[in-house]
């Protein structure tokens, strides 16, 4: 495999210790972390439930580097402004959450954040092709969301693919995000297809030297 350039690293807080989660985000960001991934789920639109608004208000505090929110959540558009008020830089929100995705990815621009959207491994690459002209970040799915700790799904290499196509012809500067199944052999296989920002959850925090498994996912040694 030819020589990759270093994705941005963006631990999902969903592997750390809750009990200590202003710890655990603190410690990933000194670890070299770029982003802090935070998967934000209701039980609704996702067989699980995690966390709202009030934990990112009590996580700011304690780091420096973006929050990336992924708003597992339906509907979406009541929470955009709460989530933004406790600290998002980024708010992804998936395609199926609501009927008018581009009205709502305007409003998360407007609200000042970077807005994002989600695919679902069902999901095809041609669903977003009305909404490239506005989003800044493009979140590709390789399990199914939900739960942490799945095996990754090669099948989404070729959405991957297409999607890097997608961004190159628009001239723009989005960043293509791989989340699911991620470490430090996967990583690479993601990049090659054109992810530049890869989520990984127990790859990070499920090891015992953070700063250790961040440096690995981003040489791919």
């Amino acid at each position: 495999m030819p020589k990759l350039t270093p994705p941005l690293v963006a631990p999902s807080l969903l592997s750390a210790d809750f009990s200590r989660a202003g710890e655990e985000a603190a410690a990933v960001e000194k670890a070299g972390a770029d982003w802090l991934h935070l998967d934000v789920m209701d039980g609704h639109f996702v067989p699980n439930i995690t966390f709202g608004p009030l934990m990112l208000q009590a996580l700011r505090p304690h780091v420096k580097i973006p929050f990336d929110v992924h708003l597992m959540i339906q509907p979406v558009d009541l929470f955009l402004e709460p989530f933004v008020k406790a600290g998002a830089n980024h708010l992804l929100v998936h395609i199926e959450s609501g009927p008018h995705v581009y009205r709502t990815l305007q409003h998360i621009q407007a609200l000042g954040a970077k807005p994002g959207i989600v695919l679902c491994p069902a999901t095809p690459p041609e669903a977003i092709s009305e909404v490239m002209g506005i989003v800044d970040i493009i979140l590709v799915m390789t399990v199914n969301p939900g739960f942490g700790g799945q095996q990754f799904l090669p099948s989404q290499l070729e959405k991957i693919r297409k999607i890097r196509e997608m961004i190159e012809k628009t001239g723009r500067d989005i960043r293509l995000m791989v989340d699911g199944g991620i470490n430090h052999e996967t990583a690479p296989l993601a990049v090659a297809a054109g992810a530049d920002v890869i989520v990984a959850g127990t790859a990070v925090y499920g090891q015992k030297d953070y700063a250790e498994a961040i440096k690995r996912l981003k040489s791919f040694s």
